[in-house]
């Protein structure tokens, strides 16, 4: 079999064993690909699904396995299968790929599928993290009702460890450097506040973290959070650094590619999908791949173009989650400078973010508001990024396909 520049296709490895690389995995089979496939991953179990680690962190300890989540076993449609082993470095000469790891040695093959996600930040060696079951694991053991929980970051793990915790009788305190929650919103997030304080939840916005102990936060301002655990949310980085000097890498260690996850000005026996992408897309620029459904639906984009088949549309940035008994969803990239109107129902809201003084839609955010989350999916399937009327879209009675120009 040859790929889409000719090369000849007889063997694809996968690096990386989470949701990313069991798809890659099932998209190669799903697209006639019959040649070797190898798939290799860093932890020592079978892939698993990672939200539910922090939004079933107490009610559901027992990792969710993609085998019966994608109801398809990636493991049984690999030749060959390397849990237990990581990816330490990587090779392209003109005819193959080699990755070196550190328990197998070293790996060959005709093309590569870069699919090691993130690895959370975490400047304060005393703090914990929540990224893998084994994280969550150790965190269900130590949470208890009455215990102290503090938590670095109110972003979309802090928000969603926060509430699953205060729900059980857990004395949660959350610091965030930044104005208000959920910053990646900007305003939009603090209309969440109320939530976390009708949870219980201490949140502290504007403040920075200078140590942490065993006794727990030591504030900037030499304020003193005590704490039993503390878990450090600050966001995560692509798990790029094995690459050295074989792929350019953006400063925060992502890998730029084109519309078929190709490396720029790189191989065409590479593709990079999940955390470790920034993809250009022409409706929203440039994409970061640190999303659950970035990781589901890449895959079959960078399959199709290894296989020289026609390429998926281009999809909308999408984030979705549970927080404080409330289901939350953003489709798009909110400008930092765009306009912002609200659509306010009795059941829920939704926020529209528009390019500074248009109606080009960049981006909406819906809380409870599950018509308005089909709504946006549809908008932004669309080949151009849709313009709605502006004056319409703040009534909630109204479709927002019905504010749709033209």
């Amino acid at each position: 079999m040859s790929a889409a520049d000719g090369i000849p296709l007889s063997r694809v490895l996968v690096v990386g064993a989470g949701l990313a690389g069991a798809r890659t995995v099932i998209e190669l089979r799903r697209q006639g690909y019959t040649g070797w496939v190898g798939l290799i991953g860093a932890e020592s179990i079978p892939p698993y699904d990672r939200p539910p680690l922090s939004k079933h962190l107490l009610d559901r300890p027992a990792p969710a396995w993609l085998a019966d989540e994608l109801a398809t076993d990636a493991l049984d449609l690999a030749d060959q299968v390397l849990l237990g082993t990581a990816a330490t470095g990587l090779e392209l000469t003109a005819d193959q790929v080699r990755v070196s790891t550190d328990a197998a040695g070293e790996l060959t093959a005709d093309a590569v599928v870069l699919a090691t996600g993130s690895t959370p930040m975490n400047p304060w060696p005393t703090a914990r993290v929540l990224h893998t079951a084994d994280d969550a694991a150790a965190l269900r053991a130590d949470l208890a009702p009455g215990r102290r929980l503090a938590i670095i970051g109110a972003g979309w793990i802090g928000a969603e460890i926060a509430g699953v915790a205060a729900a059980a009788g857990v004395e949660v305190t959350v610091l965030e450097a930044l104005a208000g929650p959920l910053p990646v919103l900007g305003a939009v997030g603090d209309l969440t506040r109320r939530w976390w304080e009708s949870a219980g939840v201490d949140l502290r916005t504007g403040v920075r973290v200078s140590s942490v102990d065993d006794r727990g936060v030591w504030l900037a301002d030499g304020a003193h959070v005590p704490a039993d655990l503390v878990v450090a949310a600050v966001g995560a980085r692509p798990a790029s650094d094995w690459l050295t000097g074989a792929l350019t890498r953006d400063p925060d260690g992502s890998i730029r590619v084109d519309a078929q996850l190709q490396p720029l000005n790189g191989s065409p026996r590479v593709r990079v999908v999940g955390d470790l992408a920034r993809r250009r897309s022409a409706r929203h620029g440039w994409v970061s791949g640190g999303h659950w459904d970035a990781a589901l639906r890449g895959p079959a984009v960078a399959v199709a173009g290894l296989l020289g088949a026609p390429v998926p549309e281009d999809p909308a940035p999408y984030v979705f989650s549970t927080q404080f008994g409330h289901e939350l969803a953003l489709y798009g990239e909110p400008g930092r400078t765009d306009d912002v109107l609200l659509r306010e129902a009795d059941d829920g809201w939704t926020a529209l973010w528009f390019a500074p003084g248009t109606e080009r839609l960049s981006a909406v955010f819906t809380v409870d508001r599950p018509r308005d989350v089909a709504a946006a999916r549809r908008l932004f399937a669309a080949e151009q990024v849709p313009a709605l009327d502006r004056a319409l879209v703040t009534d909630p009675s109204t479709p927002l396909r019905a504010a749709l120009r033209g």
